[in-house]
């Protein structure tokens, strides 16, 4: 289990290259390789047909210079950005230091000297200016003096973080302009959102920790976008209007510095706007053009401007039913849809140096497959990069020229490869070995079942498999938004925690069910207003395959998700109950009228608009249809689905008399970590063994 847990995104993954990169302006790629127990900065050329490599510098010369300036010697490479095609920038001791791979001399390229306690740490590239938080407020760095941004004494407003619960692809608080003069940044006022108490049982007495956690249909915190001038220290904030309960995604600056650029959803997620506002006032410019649908419009990328045609850029979205690229100009003109089909745009790569093509990667040819293709943004030719069945992940050079592709498959553990950007492979960097070579293994395959959609399933069978044996089932589920398990990559997209359960005589067994993520909207908007219920549907397309297995025993079916997938669990256990034998639900959702406002009301409206949807998803009104044994575990400091969801659970089972097993995790969020986590799948494959 410590390999299977612990080990699995380390030495039991395929080997890769760390700090792979490209050089900036140049053809040439970089890599720490270890020699001799001591790390070496390697340098190769994407046209290098005999694939000669040279040593751009070793950990021993990085730290000879650093002892030159009285710098504490690193006890690994560090993490580098290349600055030029012959220096690279690193940071130690609170400084940035450049490194001349030809001389071997460090610099000082800035002072880091920041205040004790700062996190959500933002480098401006351009100046060195450093944006970063102490507790609620935000501080500017500029190198010499610690600049104040704000300075809210109430702690329930909140400067420079994530908002909205980092939904709509929010991972981050502060936007630096492209030439880091500016800083716009989120203010999040939510003294209105109601407290949630998470308890700490760690201390004597037990202490309560206060969190905002604003739930489906309750008032909901209040954002706003500040600009802060560093030159001048004065700040603006963008009016963007009523009402206040809406939602300010994805943040983009004009090239010029001149304009901000929100796409600002309202409340019920229904009707975006991608709005333009001016940078010196503050004040509303124009809607550049506006997206609605029936039931929810999901942003989650910003605009990105084409390099030498400053007046354009690139808008993701799923208005035609799958997720493409538009390009339009800045007046809210679309120029034209870059790409068009029944399949999937699913990340943005770059564009080349002349800004004349677009890099992607997409589903095109299958939903488990990934390829990398250009289009050509005047005539609209797409050159496809990549090919093959599996999944290729490539990182474009500055000047648009090559790429580097990582490639996985269910049977390639991993390939690293130099392609031109008109599809041809130049070379291969790396090929990785199978780091389970030594170990006995289930047979893996990915397959689709059909009903009205295509269903990809993923399916391990025990180790020594016999066809004339009969064997138990575990069914591992998710089945909700923005996730997909099932993909040709190493493993599947596994965890070795499947294969343990292989060698112990289990079929393991996922589907992705209507719901899931990278299949267009008609597919992901089925569960609209109703969540559950159609993914259990499919779920029993899955299971009644399993049952047709003459290999499978149908009496002994265990079933295991986590999160959405233990509000699944627990929802086919309680509707379609005898099914199985055994079960186990992590972290479940059951009462959907208890979970945040961003997620929830998305798919299910509020339950104030939608009270009959709540009430059919609410698993404590089938409480009293369970049968079979159930495990329910839950981290009690979990701020995501809170402890709540499954006490109240507990509770009902007590007043139905029905018996469920439960087990709680001390102090571990939404899911448990470290060394725990061994303990836990210690516990559920326990469970599984004893009652299956």
């Amino acid at each position: 289990m410590d390999d299977a847990i612990l080990k699995q995104r380390t030495i039991l993954a395929p080997a890769k290259l760390q700090q792979l990169m490209w050089l900036k302006g140049d053809n040439a790629f970089s890599y720490i390789d270890t020699n001799d127990n001591t790390d070496i900065l390697i340098i190769g050329e994407a046209e290098n047909k005999k694939q000669s490599r040279k040593i751009g510098a070793t950990l021993w010369q990085v730290n000879n210079a650093l002892k030159l300036l009285n710098i504490k010697a690193l006890k690994h490479f560090p993490t580098i950005q290349w600055k030029n095609e012959k220096q690279f920038t690193f940071e130690a001791d609170k400084k940035l230091f450049a490194f001349d791979i030809n001389t071997k001399i460090i610099t000082v390229e800035a002072n880091r000297e920041l205040e004790e306690g700062a996190e959500n740490i933002d480098f401006a590239d351009k100046n060195n200016y450093i944006a970063y938080t102490i507790k609620n407020n935000l501080f500017v760095y500029d190198g010499k003096n610690q600049l104040i941004v704000t300075n809210d004494a109430d702690s329930n407003i909140v400067n420079g973080k994530v908002v909205h619960r980092e939904e709509f692809g929010i991972s981050k608080g502060t936007f630096w302009s492209p030439n880091g003069n500016l800083l716009a940044f989120y203010r999040m006022d939510q003294r209105m959102v109601t407290d949630y108490p998470i308890v700490d049982w760690s201390v004597r007495p037990a202490k309560v920790n206060y969190i905002k956690y604003p739930m489906a249909g309750d008032t909901s915190h209040e954002v706003t976008v500040g600009i802060y001038n560093v030159g001048t220290g004065k700040t603006i904030f963008l009016k963007t209007g009523e009402p206040k309960e809406q939602y300010l995604t994805n943040i983009a600056w004009s090239p010029d510095e001149q304009t901000i650029y929100i796409a600002v959803l309202n409340r019920d997620q229904n009707h975006l706007k991608l709005n333009a506002y001016s940078v010196i006032t503050g004040l509303f410019d124009k809607t550049l053009f506006e997206e609605k649908n029936d039931k929810y419009v999901q942003p989650l990328h910003p605009m990105v401007f084409v390099p030498k045609h400053l007046d354009q850029f690139i808008w993701q979205s799923e208005r035609d039913g799958y997720n493409h690229l538009y390009l339009y100009n800045t007046a809210g003109t679309l120029i034209k849809q870059l790409t068009k089909g029944n399949w999937m745009v699913t990340s943005f790569g770059r564009f080349d140096e002349k800004g004349t093509k677009a890099f992607y990667t997409s589903t095109s040819e299958s939903p488990v497959t990934r390829n990398f293709y250009s289009v050509d943004l005047k005539k609209g030719n797409i050159t496809k990069i990549t090919s093959g069945e599996g999944t290729h992940t490539a990182t474009l050079s500055s000047n648009g020229n090559y790429i580097i592709d990582n490639f996985q498959s269910t049977v390639v553990p991993r390939e690293i490869a130099v392609y031109s950007s008109k599809g041809k492979k130049v070379q291969i960097v790396k090929q990785s070995e199978n780091p389970l070579k030594d170990y006995k293994t289930g047979q893996l395959s990915i397959f689709k079942l059909k009903n009205e959609n295509d269903l990809y399933c993923r399916l391990y069978k025990p180790v020594d498999f016999d066809s004339t044996k009969k064997y138990p089932v575990i069914v591992y589920v998710y089945g909700g938004p923005n996730v997909q398990l099932v993909n040709n990559t190493w493993n599947g997209g596994g965890d070795l925690w499947f294969q343990y359960m292989a060698e112990r005589g289990f079929i393991v067994f996922t589907m992705d069910s209507r719901g899931s993520e990278n299949r267009g909207q008609a597919f992901e908007q089925a569960t609209f207003k109703s969540l559950g219920k159609i993914e259990m549907e499919d779920q029993l397309l899955g299971i009644n395959y399993l049952k047709s297995l003459n290999f499978v025993d149908a009496n002994r079916m265990g079933l295991m998700g986590w999160s959405y997938g233990g509000f699944m669990t627990t929802s086919i256990m309680t509707h379609y109950p005898g099914i199985f034998k055994a079960a186990v639900a992590g972290g479940p959702v059951i009462d959907w009228s208890y979970y945040e406002i961003m997620y929830t009301e998305r798919y299910m409206d509020t339950p104030q608009t939608n009270p009959e949807g709540y009430k059919i998803t609410n698993v404590n009104n089938y409480a009293d249809s369970l049968k079979g044994k159930l495990l329910l575990i839950h981290g009690t400091s979990d701020d995501v689905v809170v402890w709540q969801h499954s006490l109240q659970f507990i509770k009902t089972c007590v007043d139905k008399g029905k018996q469920v097993d439960y087990f709680v995790y001390p102090g571990h969020e939404h899911n448990v970590r470290g060394k725990d986590r061994v303990h836990l799948f210690n516990k559920i494959t326990t469970y599984f063994i004893e009652n299956l």
